[in-house]
């Protein structure tokens, strides 16, 4: 793993891939950016499974952040005041609701504009469904 933290994303779906490029081009984070499926996830230390479910921020000691998490790190490497929501997103209660909002726009992403059926997961890969 290099020096800069990783920001894997799904890149078969187009609300996420649409969200990556708004960051990119506006929040412009310190981070290598990678579609989960051209991502060496043995060596960044993740699953295919969670990358299928989340967001993830890789920090470079290895640490993985998801979901809402990752949101806040990619804010926190930004320049500027990006930086003050991605803080925000940390602390509780405010960490807690971001989780839940999170999950709800990542599980219903392929009904969100740029979503497409592709963004769905696989009913047996929902979360909450075995």
């Amino acid at each position: 793993m290099g020096t800069r933290p990783v920001l894997v994303y799904d890149g078969d779906c187009g609300f996420c891939a649409t969200s990556v490029r708004f960051a990119e081009k506006y929040v412009r984070p310190h981070c290598t950016v990678v579609a989960w499926q051209f991502a060496d996830l043995d060596e960044l230390g993740v699953t295919q499974e969670r990358a299928e479910h989340e967001l993830l921020w890789i920090a470079p000691g290895g640490t993985v952040y998801g979901g809402a998490q990752a949101v806040a790190k990619l804010l926190l490497s930004a320049p500027g005041a990006w930086a003050v929501p991605g803080a925000v997103l940390t602390l509780p209660p405010v960490r807690w609701a971001g989780h839940g909002l999170y999950r709800l726009i990542a599980d219903n992403r392929h009904r969100l504009p740029g979503g497409t059926a592709a963004c769905a997961l696989p009913a047996d890969r929902r979360p909450g469904v075995r």
